[in-house]
C-alpha cells in the first residue's frame, strides 16, 4: 500500500491530538514526582532523628509522622504509577489512530476503550493526588498541635 505525503499529512495531524494530554499529563507528573521524593527525604530525615537519642513522648510522635509519610508515599506512588498509564495509553491511542486512518482499518471500538481507560486512570491519578494533599495537611495539622 503506497501512499503519499499529501494523504499522509492529514492522518498525522489526526492522530498526534493526544500529544496535548500527553503534555499535561506530563505537568502533572513533575509536580507528583517532586512531592513524592520530598516525601521520601522527609521519611529519612526523621528516621535519622529516630535513630538519636530522643525522649518517648518525641519518638511517638516522629514514628506517627513517619507512618503518615509512608501512607502519603504509597498514595503518591499510585497517583504516579496511573498518571504514567495514561501517557502510554494516550501513546497507543495515537498509534491506533494513526494506523486506522493510514491503513483504514476500523478500530474505533479499540480507539474509545483505550481512550476511556486513559481517562479513568487520569481521575484516579487525579483522586490519589487529592487524597494525599488532605493527608498532608492533617499530619500539619498534627504535627502543629491542631487535629
Amino acid at each position: 500500500m503506497t501512499t503519499t505525503v499529501t494523504e499522509l499529512l492529514p492522518i498525522l495531524q489526526s492522530s498526534i491530538g493526544p500529544v496535548i494530554l500527553i503534555s499535561g499529563v506530563g505537568l502533572l507528573l513533575l509536580t507528583m514526582t517532586n512531592r513524592f521524593g520530598r516525601t521520601l527525604d522527609r521519611t529519612r530525615q526523621l528516621k535519622q532523628d529516630l535513630a538519636a537519642d530522643v525522649p518517648a513522648a518525641k519518638r511517638a510522635a516522629i514514628e506517627t509522622q513517619i507512618g503518615i509519610l509512608m501512607r502519603r508515599a504509597g498514595i503518591l506512588r499510585a497517583s504516579i504509577t496511573l498518571g504514567a498509564v495514561t501517557v502510554l495509553l494516550d501513546a497507543v491511542l495515537m498509534l491506533l489512530l494513526f494506523l486506522s486512518a493510514w491503513a483504514r482499518l476500523e478500530l474505533g471500538g479499540m480507539v474509545i476503550a483505550v481512550f476511556c481507560v486513559s481517562q479513568g486512570c487520569l481521575i484516579g491519578s487525579m483522586v490519589a493526588f487529592i487524597l494525599d494533599l488532605h493527608l498532608a495537611l492533617a499530619a500539619v495539622r498534627l504535627e502543629v498541635g491542631q487535629g
